[in-house]
C-alpha cells in the first residue's frame, strides 16, 4: 500500500526553527504535519538554568533524551538527574518539568506523540521570548494546545 508521507533528510543546523522562551529554541527535524500526525521530533537548546513551567499534556506523550548537559527531570512524584545519553518517558495526564542544571546551554531530542506541538510553540514563542510573559495568557496558550499550565519551572533545591 502507498504511502503520502515523503521522506525527509536535513543537514545538522537544518530544520524548522522555532523560539519557546529565553534561550530555549527548537529545532524541529520532523513536525506532525509531515508524519500524518504520528510524532514530533525535534532538539531543544535550553539556556543554563532553564527548563519549562510544569505542566501537563492531556493526549500527548513526551520523551527526552539528552544529548549534553545535566538536567533534573519530574514526572509526576518522581524526581530523577539525567546525564548525557539518560532518557525520560512522561505518559500524557503526567505533570511534569526539566531544568538544565548547568552553567551552559545544553541540548535534548524531546519526542512528542501523536504529533502536532509544532503550532503550540509558534504560539508561545511570541508570548514568552521577552522573559516577563502574562502567564494567563501563557496558561491559555497551554489550554488550546491541550496542555495545562500547572506551575513554575523547577528549581536546582
Amino acid at each position: 500500500m502507498p504511502t503520502a508521507l515523503r521522506p525527509k533528510f536535513l543537514d545538522p543546523n537544518d530544520g524548522l526553527r522555532l523560539q519557546s522562551g529565553p534561550g530555549r529554541d527548537l529545532v524541529f527535524k520532523v513536525t506532525g504535519d509531515e508524519t500524518g500526525g504520528a510524532f514530533d521530533y525535534f532538539v531543544v537548546e535550553v539556556a543554563p538554568h532553564g527548563g519549562p513551567p510544569l505542566h501537563v499534556h492531556h493526549e500527548q506523550e513526551e520523551t527526552i533524551h539528552v544529548l549534553s548537559g545535566r538536567f533534573k527531570v519530574r514526572a509526576g512524584d518522581d524526581e530523577q538527574v539525567l546525564e548525557q545519553g539518560g532518557f525520560a518517558f512522561m505518559p500524557s495526564g503526567l505533570p511534569h518539568a526539566f531544568l538544565n542544571l548547568t552553567d551552559e546551554a545544553a541540548e535534548i531530542v524531546v519526542v512528542y506523540t501523536p504529533g502536532g506541538c509544532a503550532s503550540f510553540y509558534a504560539e508561545l514563542g511570541p508570548l514568552t521570548r521577552d522573559g516577563t510573559p502574562d502567564r494567563a495568557e501563557v496558561a491559555a496558550c497551554f489550554e488550546r494546545h491541550g496542555m495545562t499550565l500547572l506551575g513554575p519551572p523547577l528549581t536546582a533545591n
